[in-house]
């Protein structure tokens, strides 16, 4: 059921006509029923939904969506976006702090094209104090991904960290080889439909394999990031960190924009660190339904949300 229901909608994300009919009603109004998970699809609306997050006491990283880019001149356009949402960022006031995904600056066109866009973004970001996640996406791309941080990584640069993910067999030495260099990891489930030579196909042991990398990034990471909305976890982490004595200030929560806000409101009114996902921009179709698959309680309340505009 679990891989099922993440496939089905990772295949609905790849289609075309599905993207133009939601495409009518997902953001046409300011209660349009993406936008309870989506910043808007511009840089200027993501920024003031920012400032509504900073001003509750949460933590925020941005994502300008898009992936898979086919052209050079599609992965400089990206660069580009990324370029001026740092300006605005800055100038704004709002925490600087970035997620980004390597096929959108061209790793499937050119790799040497898409780490001279990440270095133009880092560098950029390094001499306003901006730190830049890197998203992990679907497995065909997880060693070039960590070729191409590494990569930048001995560069110098350190204000670049890495997503890894759970559901697949490799991540545990990952992990271990991401706390040996001291980079900042962001450990999630993971999104995609995977198969099962790399990935595990049940919940139960996605589950188990993101409590034991927890542990280990809690125990030898650099500020890791916890990324779920998962309550038993959420719980668990907590409890091992005061078992070994390890501060809140150490290491954060990680969730999606407009998922489980009581969850985070619960998480900072402990004590806790809570980072939001913030994603925006009009390439917002895939990111969407990959939530939908990942979380079906999120199905209701889109469908709720299409009865009541029409």
């Amino acid at each position: 059921m679990y891989a099922g229901a993440k496939g089905l909608f990772f295949a609905l994300s790849k289609s075309r006509a599905l993207k133009r009919m939601a495409s009518a009603y997902g953001m046409a109004t300011p209660t349009s029923f993406a936008r309870r998970f989506i910043a808007g699809e511009t840089i200027e609306e993501a920024i003031a939904v920012a400032a509504g997050i900073q001003a509750q006491g949460l933590l925020l990283t941005l994502d300008s969506l898009g992936e898979s880019v086919r052209t050079l001149d599609e992965a400089n356009a990206a660069t580009r976006e990324y370029g001026r949402l740092l300006d605005v960022i800055v100038t704004s006031g709002i925490e600087r702090n970035v997620s980004l995904k390597l096929t959108q600056l061209g790793a499937g066109v050119d790799r040497a094209t898409c780490v001279d866009n990440l270095r133009r973004i880092l560098e950029q970001g390094r001499k306003h104090g901006v730190f830049v996640r890197i998203d992990m996406e679907n497995s065909p791309w997880t060693q070039l991904t960590l070729d191409v941080f590494e990569t930048l990584w001995d560069q110098g640069y350190r204000n670049v960290g890495v997503a890894l993910q759970s559901a697949l067999h490799r991540s545990e030495s990952d992990v271990r080889r991401m706390n040996e260099l001291g980079a900042r990891v962001r450990l999630v489930k993971g999104a995609y439909k995977e198969p099962a030579t790399v990935a595990h196909r049940k919940k139960a042991d996605v589950d188990a394999a993101f409590i034991r990398l927890m542990r280990l990034l809690l125990d030898s990471g650099t500020h890791p990031a916890i990324a779920t909305h998962d309550p038993a976890i959420l719980d668990q982490t907590r409890a091992y960190a005061a078992e070994r004595g390890i501060a809140n200030d150490k290491y954060e929560f990680q969730m999606l924009y407009g998922i489980r806000r009581d969850l985070q409101a619960s998480l900072v009114a402990s004590g806790h660190r809570v980072r939001l996902y913030v994603p925006f921009g009009r390439e917002w179709f895939p990111y969407f339904m990959r939530r939908l698959g990942e979380r079906p309680a999120n199905v209701g309340f889109v469908l709720r949300a299409l009865v009541s505009e029409r």
